[in-house]
């Protein structure tokens, strides 16, 4: 296993002035909830402010302070940066593909205007650090699909895609133009125990975990054989921070990374390793013609060169430990 959260702990309590503090934009969504607990454990629960449109759960409402705020509303994210003496940002907020589908206005809006509201702070100085995720999803039917590069053809056909690429180059404009450090990942399809799917893509591959358990069986949105990049949370979580911290950052668009790759049926597999009377069956919709038109591995090359970033978790380990939590 890698170096864990606790070997740089105090090295990063360290980093971060007694007088500044983090802010986590999307706070109650699939990675944002427990990136916020993680980067409290790191930093101290009064260093890391949480905020979303809505409230979270109970761990993350009393561990620290949280703010309900409108990512879309530069004036009253302004006034939480202003209040809180907010010098890092994690825009996690975003409305994901298979959701973004149906609602493509309100989609734009939100994974749009957000960028900019905290690209412009970042501009005017009031902030100094930005981490803003992307996804695989920029990438398009005409991408390389096996071992997709850092640089390559990129051609989203969804709206989540489209924002992202949009901001990807967004993000790297106003770092050339303006010396912003804004840093972002591709996050593949991510994975975990804490959260309900969030209207991804890849969600089947955590409902496919409640379904084993609450009823024996799982009816898939995608094909058997539909093989696309995951990443367990962990690994994820990890990396956000890793990124965040390190001092060797060369690419300011967004990293590729990478950890596991599988399909439908062979995580069915895998599940049946733990539940062997577990049953599966494909009904494919809209999200398949998504999913085509995405990687089936992703080559993560630069991101290990940088950052030194490796994965910890497999297809195997992912599962095991998937299922440890969720039984308990």
């Amino acid at each position: 296993m890698n170096t864990s959260f606790a070997d740089f702990s105090i090295f990063a309590c360290n980093l971060l002035s007694m007088k500044s503090k983090i802010l986590v934009i999307g706070a109650c969504g699939q990675i944002g909830s427990e990136l916020t607990m993680k980067l409290r454990e790191i930093y101290g629960n009064d260093a890391v402010v949480a905020s979303d449109i809505v409230a979270g759960n109970a761990d993350l409402m009393w561990s620290g302070s949280f703010e309900i705020l409108d990512a879309t509303d530069k004036g009253e994210v302004r006034e939480i940066i202003e209040k809180y003496t907010i010098k890092e940002v994690y825009l996690m907020a975003a409305m994901l593909s298979g959701t973004a589908e149906k609602y493509p206005d309100k989609a734009w809006k939100l994974n749009m205007n957000s960028l900019f509201h905290v690209l412009d702070f970042a501009r005017e100085g009031l902030i100094d650090k930005i981490f803003w995720p992307s996804s695989i999803a920029i990438f398009g039917r005409n991408t390389p699909q096996e071992h997709t590069p850092q640089h390559t053809i990129t051609e989203p056909s969804t709206v989540y895609g489209i924002s992202k690429l949009a901001g990807e180059n967004w993000c790297n404009y106003y770092h050339q133009k303006y010396n912003v450090d804004v840093r972002s990942i591709r996050y593949p399809g991510i994975i975990s125990y804490k959260t309900l799917p969030g209207g991804g893509t890849t969600d089947y591959a955590v409902e496919i975990f409640h379904k084993a358990l609450s009823q024996g069986s799982y009816t898939c949105f995608l094909k058997e054989d539909t093989r696309l990049p995951m990443m367990y949370m962990n690994d994820a979580i990890r990396a956000t921070i890793n990124l965040m911290q390190s001092d060797k950052i060369k690419n300011f668009i967004a990293y590729n990374i990478a950890a596991i790759n599988f399909t439908p049926q062979e995580l069915a597999t895998e599940i049946k390793k733990h539940l062997p009377n577990f049953e599966i069956g494909f009904e494919p919709d809209f999200r398949q013609a998504i999913a085509d038109s995405w990687p089936h591995s992703i080559d993560d090359s630069e991101a290990r060169k940088d950052w030194n970033w490796v994965p910890d978790y497999n297809l195997e380990s992912m599962t095991k430990d998937m299922f440890l939590n969720l039984k308990s």
